[in-house]
Order: structure tokens, then C-alpha cells, then sequence
């Protein structure tokens, strides 16, 4: 499907996850039923603010389809919450889902990365690592960006084999995971750690 080549859209586990990047050319509810997709996971976070964010889940609203928000950042490291929140949208999802960002090739490979790991363990590594592959995904990491195929890397040695998402949810230390870029020289692989943005308050 045209679509499918024009989103960058594959499939990453069988038939139950999908990859993708934003739906910018339109026809995002033709894209989805065609594909027999129930889930968006954005890793665009929550954005009202913006059409795009409100248009793509009026269109999940009246599809039926589950819309989750999780947050991440592909040139600074992401906190534990944000991290936790992919966990929960990949249990929380209904399937198949796709896990969709920008352009579909940084964050995304990240997200589908982590998604394979947690469903089928640690011996699914290699395969994992697969998702940061410049084709068919085009992932083409900038300086800021290196650190994302390292996370998988600093997260096995970390949780020692275990649950990736327990290790995550209960473990995982930004600061830490800064301190072993820095000590393996990759201190410029990162642009800091993730901040919010202060919430305005109502006036």
C-alpha cells in the first residue's frame, strides 16, 4: 500500500506491533484499517495544542482505535516515568498497535527495540538490535542521537538478565545511565536529560 511506503510503516513482531512515522500526508484512518491497527502508541506525548495531536485522536475516537501518549526524546535521555509510560502503553495497548514518532526512524526504533525485548526477553537482543538499522527504517542517528541504540546495551548489563520493564520501572537512573556514556566516550551521544516544561498556570 502506498500509504504503508509513504509512512515508513513496518511491521516489527509478526503481526502484532507495527512501526511507523506521523501520518503528515493525511488519510490516517484509511492507514489504519487497512493495516487492521487497534493502538497508536505516540511517542510524541500528549499535544492538544496542536491540530495533529487533536485531528489524530478524533480519528482514533471514532475508529474505536486506543490512542496512548508516552513521551520521549530522541537527543535527551528520558526519565524513569517516561520510560515507565511505554511499558504500561505496551501492556495497556490493544493489538496490533503501531508505535509511531516523527519521522518513524529514531524514537521509533528505540520504542520497537525495547517492545521486542520485553516481550520475548533478553535472547531476543540481537533482533532488537536490528530495529536501529538505517534500511529499511532509516535510522541515520545524529551526534545527539547515538545514545538511543546504547540504552538496550546499558540496560542488559543493568538488570542483569532480568525483566527489562521491571528494571525500568523500579531501577533505571538517568544520571546513571549519563555517568556510562560519559565513562565509555560517549558524553556528546546525549544533549542532557530530559526536562518538562514548567505547566502555565490557568490565569
Amino acid at each position: 500500500m502506498l500509504l504503508n511506503r509513504l509512512y515508513n510503516f513496518h511491521w516489527i513482531d509478526g503481526r502484532d506491533a507495527a512501526r511507523s512515522s506521523q501520518a503528515y500526508l493525511g488519510r490516517l484512518a484509511r492507514f489504519l484499517t487497512a493495516n487492521g491497527l487497534k493502538s497508536i502508541v505516540n511517542l510524541r506525548g500528549p499535544h492538544p495544542e496542536f491540530a495533529w495531536w487533536r485531528d489524530e485522536t478524533a480519528i482514533c475516537a471514532g475508529l474505536g482505535v486506543m490512542h496512548f501518549d508516552p513521551m520521549l526524546d530522541s537527543r535527551r535521555l528520558p526519565l524513569r516515568p517516561m520510560l515507565a509510560g511505554l511499558f504500561d502503553a505496551f501492556d495497556g495497548a490493544a493489538t496490533p498497535f503501531v508505535i509511531k514518532c516523527a519521522g518513524g526512524q529514531d524514537r521509533t526504533s528505540l520504542a520497537s527495540a525495547l517492545y521486542i525485548v520485553h516481550r520475548h526477553g533478553w535472547g531476543a537482543m540481537h533482533r532488537a538490535q536490528r530495529q536501529f538499522a538505517r534500511f529499511p527504517f532509516l535510522h541515520f542517528p545524529r551526534r545527539h542521537q547515538r545514545w538511543l541504540r546504547q540504552f538496550l546495551v546499558y540496560a542488559q548489563e543493568q538488570s542483569q538478565g532480568g525483566s527489562l520493564a521491571d528494571w525500568v520501572r523500579h531501577r533505571y537512573d538517568p544520571q546513571d545511565f549519563a555517568r556510562w556514556l560519559q565513562a565509555r566516550g560517549l558524553g556528546d551521544a546525549f544533549k542532557g536529560i530530559f526536562r518538562p516544561r514548567p505547566q502555565r498556570l490557568p490565569t
